[in-house]
């Protein structure tokens, strides 16, 4: 452990409460939970005047008190502690070098607005005067939203895990004024409290460390600092070369261990989605679906993904997916609900509807878009982060619970769905609701799901049986009790709008954006819905016009919301992280296939080369997560591990692998090879921490499935064709739409193949191309279906 060679003394301080809350759903969640599942979420407003007029907030008590400086930022969560006794200042020159002037440790606090534990520890101690008169007498303090600068959250929650093992948020760390950290935890109580030491103390505690022994903390601190550098380092890369396919096998072998048969998921308690696996398992079913292998990936994800539809995860009334479950049964969550869940979730849903033909998978889709489209949308496109799991009970109620808009009493439920059903004398909706869902007098959440009682008498709606099975238990057709749990369902919508709403995260993230961007352009794809088609370019649009600045040819990480819902901005805007680019360039990729504009592919393209300028590693390959320009960020890191979102690493490289096939660009295939071979050790001996690199490592192996549709866009026949496409899983599949009449657009001026395929006999063409042999030119969709076979893709070798 770096600490314990560097400085016991306060590491000793806190560290019992440390290892105590790491495993208890009630102080938080575990750094390696955080970093494989969860990474960001959001709520609150836009600006802090919206913020303090807001009736049902917490910030309604707060209007009378002072504002410190985050009350000029545009981050919900910074705004959110505006009006704390705290003197916060934002990460920024001004509080960096009042710490150096001043001589000060400086109390590093970073978050996001829907983190429950963030809002407790506020209330507990940043609102505390007495708190926030150590905190300002002592100590520079400085506030960050982790959403708006994951670089600076990475890098110090990089220093927590190495000296406690985990970590998770609220973060809480101490730096020296150059801004390397001594110590740190996640959240702290506010007094002494089963052994463990309060933040009161904490903090005087360390204050008296750096007025007495200065120099050894200092000392200390350079010790870790190096120590972090040095494990950072980029790897010699003249040993490295590209893994073998043996990693995927390993990485669903390793899958298959860690399944849960019962519920489905990949963990015991808590669950999380975790659609990268899905990306990874799809992928090796369409390769092999007759094998054992193949249908076991393919029963893995149908399973899990039917029970999380069933479970309370799931928002049964008004749609869309919540973070994760604190149980194993997908069944009590936490109530937030992420933009990239959705995004990642539209494609693992979409895929699934086309591996199965389920229709229940296709009722997710429409339901994630109804969602997000509904609650998450920008007038102009942008999609907004998040929905906080905290909300008032009522609108008389000051204090906030835990999903307190999503919960139903069952004496509520009874008497909104107290109508009885024709086809039975005596049977209500409520009867068949409450049995469906499994709504009971005393509740259905168990205490050990719930250790703060906010729960109690409360249900979670979740169903584990099938309507056919509930139709059976009453003796209904199917199509009964559908219409009627229909029914049910909009009176429970209705009755619940009229509840007060959680917080809107309204902050419009470019990484996220794109993850969003991309499942829409899956599910248009998927059930061929044109509307889901414009949603994700009226995204893509977006992006171009407030998150890229075309002058100094950069992403932005985010933009916001103000009153009238006009695009803001910071005052210094927020330069977009290497996951920005690469999260945009998927969407745009995914885009591309389901509208066939070539400007998607131009786009794209652009913004390749800009990431590749600047983030890519020329000594070892791979990319970096920032650039140099920000020398408040002391170390420089590489993404290499999947979580809640895939890592920036895994995204580029798979697409590195797909520009390089649309665009004949040899340059992009050789930076694939370079980064995978830049993560060998990862790829072999834990590839199940990095599936989705995984997935790009299959497609370059394997080579791309290149289709080339000749045909104009909008006829008949070339609708059929594209049909076909849309219609099943193909591995590596890359598809190309050219009209051999608009030549002026990438494709034409990059891919030479493009330009020699011929319409035959006035008729849509396809002609299917692996390793760089072609098909014969089909005409026929059923021809089409046929090439698309795993045996003769195989053939053409």
């Amino acid at each position: 452990m770096i600490w314990g060679r560097c400085c016991v003394q306060i590491i000793r301080l806190v560290s019992d409460f440390s290892k105590n809350y790491a495993n208890s759903r009630s102080r938080g969640i575990t750094f390696a939970e955080c970093k494989i599942y969860a990474k960001q979420a959001a709520v609150a407003h836009s600006i802090v005047s919206k913020k303090m007029s807001s009736t049902s907030s917490d910030m309604g008590n707060k209007q009378n008190k002072h504002l410190n400086k985050l009350a000029l930022e545009k981050s919900p969560y910074l705004l959110q502690h505006a009006t704390n006794p705290v003197d916060w200042y934002p990460w920024g020159e001004e509080a960096l070098e009042k710490a150096r002037r001043e001589d000060k440790l400086i109390f590093l606090s970073v978050g996001y607005s829907t983190c429950h534990w963030c809002h407790v520890m506020e209330k507990e101690s940043f609102e505390n005067p007495e708190v926030a008169k150590i905190m300002n007498r002592y100590f520079v303090n400085i506030k960050v939203d982790r959403e708006e600068r994951p670089d600076i959250d990475r890098v110090y929650m990089t220093f927590i895990q190495s000296i406690s093992g985990h970590g998770g948020w609220p973060m809480s760390v101490f730096l020296t004024p150059d801004l390397t950290p001594i110590t740190g935890g996640t959240y702290f109580p506010p007094v002494d409290k089963y052994g463990q030491p309060g933040f009161s103390r904490i903090l005087e505690s360390i204050a008296t460390k750096w007025i007495e022994s200065k120099q050894d903390l200092l000392k200390s601190g350079s010790k870790i600092l190096q120590v972090l550098k040095k494990s950072v380092e980029s790897k010699d890369p003249e040993e490295a070369s590209v893994p073998s396919v043996d990693c995927a096998n390993t990485c669903v072998k390793q899958l298959i261990n860690g399944f849960e048969p019962s519920f489905g998921g990949f963990s015991r308690a808590p669950k999380f989605p975790q659609p990268v696996n899905f990306n990874l398992l799809f992928l090796m079913y369409a390769r092999d679906p007759t094998g054992e292998t193949g249908k076991q990936c393919l029963n893995m994800c149908v399973h899990t993904l039917t029970k999380m539809a069933n479970g309370g995860i799931h928002d049964h009334v008004g749609q869309g997916f919540s973070r994760y479950s604190v149980d194993g049964k997908w069944h009590v969550p936490h109530f937030e609900k992420m933009l990239y869940d959705q995004g990642q979730l539209l494609r693992s849903y979409s895929e699934a509807y086309l591996a199965s033909k389920d229709p229940l998978f296709a009722e997710i889709v429409n339901d994630i878009v109804t969602y997000v489209a509904r609650d998450l949308r920008h007038p102009e496109g942008g999609f907004y982060s998040a929905e906080d799991a905290d909300s008032f009970p009522s609108f008389e109620d000051t204090e906030k619970k835990e999903g307190a808009f999503y919960v139903w009493r069952y004496e509520d439920v009874e008497s909104l769905l107290d109508k009885v059903i024709s086809e039975k004398e005596g049977l209500t909706l409520s009867d068949l609701f409450c049995y469906h869902f499994n709504v009971k007098p005393e509740g259905n959440v168990q205490r050990q799901q719930d250790p703060h009682g906010e729960l109690m008498n409360q249900n979670v709606l979740i169903a584990f049986g099938s309507i056919a099975e509930t139709a059976e238990h009453f003796k209904l057709s199917i199509d009964s009790v559908k219409a009627h749990l229909e029914k049910s369902i909009s009176i429970l919508f209705e009755e619940r709008n009229k509840r007060p709403r959680p917080h809107l995260d309204d902050k419009i993230v470019t990484a996220w954006n794109g993850l969003v961007i991309s499942g829409l352009s899956h599910a248009a794809s998927a059930l061929d819905n044109p509307k889901y088609t414009k949603f994700a370019e009226d995204a893509a649009r977006f992006i171009e016009r407030y998150l890229y600045n075309k002058d100094d040819k950069v992403l932005l990480r985010s933009c916001y919301r103000g009153d009238s819902d006009q695009i803001l901005q910071t005052s210094v805007p927020i330069k977009g992280f290497q996951v920005d680019y690469a999260f945009a360039i998927r969407g745009l990729l995914d885009l591309y296939e389901v509208s066939f504009n070539a400007h998607w592919l131009e786009f794209a393209e652009e913004l390749q080369d800009i990431q590749d300028s600047l983030f890519w590693d020329d000594k070892s390959g791979g990319y970096f997560s920032t650039t140099t320009d920000d020398r408040s960020v002391i170390l420089r890191l590489k993404d290499d591990q999947d979580g809640a979102e895939p890592s920036g690493n895994s995204v580029a490289c798979g697409n590195l692998v797909r520009l390089a096939s649309y665009l004949d660009r040899t340059d992009l295939s050789s930076k694939a090879e370079k980064l995978l071979s830049s993560m060998q050790e990862i790829l072999i001996q834990f590839p199940v921490a990095c599936p989705e690199l995984v997935t790009a490592l299959v497609t370059l192996i394997d080579s791309t499935t290149q289709v080339y549709i000749i045909g104009k866009k909008d006829t008949d026949d070339t609708k059929q064709l594209l049909k076909v496409l849309q219609s099943k899983l193909v591995p590596g599949k890359i598809v190309m739409l050219a009209d051999g009449v608009n030549q002026d657009n990438v494709l034409y001026k990059k891919n030479e193949v493009i330009g020699k395929m011929k319409q035959q006999n006035g008729r849509a063409t396809a002609y299917v191309c692996h390793h760089h042999i072609c098909s014969l030119p089909v005409t026929d969709p059923k021809d089409l279906e046929s090439l698309l076979d795993k045996k003769s893709i195989e053939a053409m070798h």
